[in-house]
């Protein structure tokens, strides 16, 4: 063997023995501090020492630990979420309830209702706004018990209980229903639906489409107030009345009609009511705000009906009357645009005591202007009541007058 063989052997027993040194010192060290860690470890656990992510020692486990992106939960204990829109659904939800209009099924031999009795003609919603004397007091809409033979409750655990009807009033579309208040448990808070505020959060509480969407809940703002929506209550193509209601993109569909409007106090500020239903409108509910609910139903649990005040006269609008007969039966002035024709006068009526007659023309209550019958009736209804006494500035033949009358109930 030469010189090259002789270095080549050296050589190679040197890194033999190198790398051997090396192997040694690296299986010590791993012995010699995987026993630290044992004997560490109970003094670890008692005196609960933990590392957190960063590989700093922390008194309590870390919430989570993070392994190679994945998130590991195992000893994470969740917390109850708690918004204000919680609290809110839960000092009201159990206080809205479903109303079921059951109407007579048909008596002929060919209807096939005629053997199946009594119908449900259709569902909405209502609010338990008190409990006396052993009756809860629901407010719901007029609609929804239109018609009813029968109206029925559906409590929030799914019982369901005959209610009475103490009054309906259509005009604004409220109502009022009691039912036994063994098996109610929450009675909704009315807020003040004077004070709220554009873009004000609140949520609609309902049955949408039926019973089968019992409670359900949909959150938006409030996208405008005091807006005034014609009301065709005869269906005649002519609004009867423009009912004050609160705008809101909430979810308010059919079903919906008779919930509430509520704010994140948890208070009611509206009943549902209307809801634009057109394929191009979304986002369009409109609900009663409570101060104008209150009156109507303080009125409806006291004397079944709405008391509203009495004229005792026939109306049309002048918008109604061709110009020809404006101007040679009516002998109105050019200037005078508004006003409301008087068609008829009820004898000893508050209208006949005061002396109208047929076709004079009024064109201001209490020195208030009138342009239509519709504006009458809403200042009558809104502004005045029984007893009242109100001014009111006609024309008859083409002579501006004034006289004074004593406001009565009206009589249906």
């Amino acid at each position: 063997m030469g010189y090259y063989d002789d270095h080549v052997t050296q050589k190679r027993a040197r890194k033999e023995k190198t790398f051997g040194k090396l192997v040694f010192a690296s299986i010590t060290g791993g012995i010699i501090g995987a026993l630290g860690v044992v004997a560490m470890l109970p003094v670890l656990l008692d005196w609960g020492v933990y590392m957190d992510k960063n590989g700093e020692v922390v008194s309590e486990p870390p919430t989570s630990v993070e392994t190679n992106s994945v998130v590991q939960t195992d000893q994470v204990e969740y917390e109850k979420i708690q918004t204000n829109i919680t609290s809110a659904v839960d000092n009201v939800s159990e206080a809205v309830v479903g109303v079921v209009n059951i109407q007579r099924g048909g008596n002929s031999l060919f209807d096939p209702r005629g053997a199946q009795g009594d119908q449900e003609a259709g569902t909405g919603s209502g609010v338990v706004y008190k409990k006396e004397n052993g009756k809860a007091f629901i407010v719901t809409n007029a609609h929804v018990i239109d018609g009813a033979a029968k109206v029925e409750v559906s409590l929030v655990d799914g019982t369901r209980v005959e209610a009475e009807v103490v009054g309906s009033d259509a005009l604004t579309d409220l109502a009022v229903l009691t039912v036994d208040d063994a098996n109610i448990n929450q009675v909704a808070t009315f807020g003040d639906s004077d004070s709220i505020t554009l873009g004000e959060p609140v949520i609609a509480i309902g049955n949408p489409l039926g019973l089968e969407f019992f409670g359900s809940v949909t959150q938006g703002i409030i996208s405008g107030k005091e807006r005034i929506i014609p009301v065709d209550i005869d269906q005649n193509g002519q609004p009867d009345w423009e009912a004050d209601v609160i705008q809101t993109d909430a979810a308010i569909n059919p079903g919906n009609s008779g919930g509430a409007l509520v704010n994140l106090r948890g208070e009611v500020i509206g009943i549902n009511s209307m809801k634009i239903a057109q394929s191009r409108v979304e986002g369009i509910g409109f609900a009663i705000p409570i101060s104008s609910v209150k009156p109507i139903i303080e009125d409806l649990e006291q004397h079944k009906e709405v008391q509203r005040p009495f004229m005792g006269v026939g109306l049309a609008s002048l918008s109604d009357v061709p110009l020809e007969a404006q101007r040679s039966t009516l002998k109105l002035p050019e200037e005078v645009k508004n006003g409301i024709v008087v068609t008829g006068v009820e004898s000893t009526s508050p209208a006949d005591k005061a002396g109208l007659k047929e076709y004079d023309v009024i064109v201001k209550l209490d020195d208030q202007e009138i342009k239509d019958a519709l504006g009458l009736r809403k200042f009558l209804y809104s502004q005045k009541n029984i007893g009242d006494k109100m001014k009111v500035s006609y024309y008859r033949d083409g002579k501006l007058e004034e006289t004074e009358m004593t406001l009565v109930k009206q009589m249906f």
